[in-house]
């Protein structure tokens, strides 16, 4: 018999961490090519897997990693940018959260694919020490497919650390 108070996690489906966030490029965010800077892009990544990572778990995150952090076209001042994150995969207490960056040119519709990441983010209690999360369910094709990678990726991470 479960008493009334227990409450079985069976975990989270890709959907509830899917973060969306859209800004303007402006010249002060931009170096001497008119291009945003690299660093500015990774601050928004950081910031947006941070989002997601909560949105899974409901505990405050910190990010453990960043690997795979491939720049694949500039994003020009007057482009607005656009990223899109979603938790792949969760271990005991870390998650894997995929991001994907684009520009978009906001007078033709054009958009392109800029950047790609996978960060690793660790949930922490409030003493800072880290607290298990709840597993993630993929649903759609890509994320069964990410899902299933995720372990490849985490093996190469906790090897690297060797």
């Amino acid at each position: 018999m479960i008493e009334n108070d227990v409450k079985l996690d069976l975990g989270h489906p890709t959907n509830q961490s899917r973060t969306l966030l859209t800004d303007l490029v402006f010249p002060p965010d931009t170096n001497h090519h008119n291009t945003i800077f690299g660093g500015k892009v990774m601050a928004y990544v950081d910031k947006i897997a941070c989002i997601s990572a909560m949105r899974h778990c409901r505990k405050p995150v910190v990010t453990a990693s960043s690997d795979s952090f491939d720049f694949l076209a500039p994003i020009k001042t007057g482009d607005a940018i656009n990223l899109e994150a979603y938790v792949t995969c969760a271990h005991r207490t870390s998650m894997e959260v995929f991001v994907k960056v684009e520009r978009e040119n906001l007078l033709t519709g054009e958009k392109q694919l800029t950047a790609r990441a996978f960060l690793t983010m660790l949930a922490i209690d409030e003493d800072g020490k880290p607290t298990e999360v709840p597993r993630v369910i993929p649903e759609t094709e890509v994320e069964k497919q990410q899902y299933a990678q995720a372990q490849e990726r985490y093996i190469e991470r906790k090897n690297k650390r060797k």
